[in-house]
């Protein structure tokens, strides 16, 4: 089992962690947290533009951080723009929607060029369905005589990867939900009225992608599916890592999961999943689930293995 401190746990690697639950407090404040590779902005259904997130990061004295928007890399840019004025270093990340043997999955990518063609072909594509099931979704809600327009639910994602948390958003200042979590609870979560289920890509496919354009992929906050099978499966599929630390695995073995991923020889990286105040998903703080550092070593190196093949192939 993992030894417990005052701050958090510590792996029997080594690796310490901090605990999901873990309070900003002043005294912690003082800490270097260090790094969080799992954050949303508003380029998609964060609460903040990409700079103030990197704002408050740096206020919080992490290090390194990485901006994984669903279906999106629209705001790593700025991010990155702002984390150089501020000495936070931002790594371009996207959280993709794939399909795996279980239904849908979410996949970290990690280290992608923002201006690949390739890249900017699938996530024009992912929009594309984002947008056409915001459509749906509204039209089940009419169904059921609830009403919202959606220029409005468009406008929630300020020019952004659209999705149900912006219709959530529209609900609750059309009246129709008292907040966002009561709206996926009457309306939006799964095998409710207006539910509209996505249309994925492979989880195979979308790696192999990442794969081709240097990139690093890991799997999303798995919980109980993390299991010895279902990471052999992914990574016999080229899914590279899986997502140890995570506020939805608190009530799990951090300690397992991340021993599955060395015996089956999967790298590990880790995050707070931190989308802002404005959120459906339990609170916490950014940075507040650490990440070891040699974690981020691990796959910048699989990443520059991969950039430097590229490289020697277009020589």
């Amino acid at each position: 089992m993992a030894a417990v401190t005052g701050q958090g746990e510590i792996l029997s690697d080594g690796s310490h962690i901090f605990s999901a639950n873990c309070r900003i407090t002043e005294r912690n404040l003082r800490i270097k947290l260090g790094i969080d590779l799992h954050i949303h902005s508003n380029a998609s259904d964060g609460a903040y533009p990409p700079q103030t997130v990197v704002e408050h990061a740096a206020g919080l004295g992490l290090e390194t951080i990485a901006l994984t928007d669903h279906d999106t890399v629209e705001g790593c840019g700025p991010a990155i723009a702002a984390g150089n004025e501020r000495g936070v270093r931002v790594i371009s990340g996207c959280e993709f929607s794939v399909a795996a043997d279980w239904g849908e999955m979410h996949l970290l990518g990690y280290f992608l060029p923002c201006d690949d063609p390739a890249l900017k072909g699938l996530i024009a594509a992912q929009q594309a369905m984002r947008g056409m099931r915001a459509h749906s979704i509204v039209e089940r809600l009419a169904d059921i005589r609830v009403f919202v327009r959606v220029e409005d639910v468009f406008a929630a994602a300020h020019g952004g990867a659209v999705g149900r948390p912006h219709v959530a958003r529209a609900l609750v200042d059309c009246g129709a939900a008292v907040d966002v979590s009561d709206a996926f609870r009457k309306y939006l979560g799964a095998n409710r009225p207006a539910f509209v289920p996505k249309t994925l890509p492979d989880v195979a496919d979308v790696a192999a992608l990442v794969r081709s354009v240097g990139g690093v992929t890991s799997a999303a906050h798995l919980r109980s599916r993390a299991t010895e099978a279902a990471l052999r499966g992914l990574r016999s599929v080229g899914v590279d890592a899986v997502e140890v630390v995570h506020p939805a695995h608190v009530d799990l073995s951090v300690e397992r999961i991340s021993k599955l991923a060395l015996k089956v020889g999967m790298l590990r990286t880790g995050g707070s999943d931190w989308h802002g105040e404005d959120t459906v998903k339990v609170p916490v703080e950014l940075g507040s689930v650490d990440v070891p550092k040699e974690w981020v070593e691990e796959i910048e190196n699989l990443h520059l293995e991969r950039a430097a093949a590229l490289s020697a192939t277009h020589q």
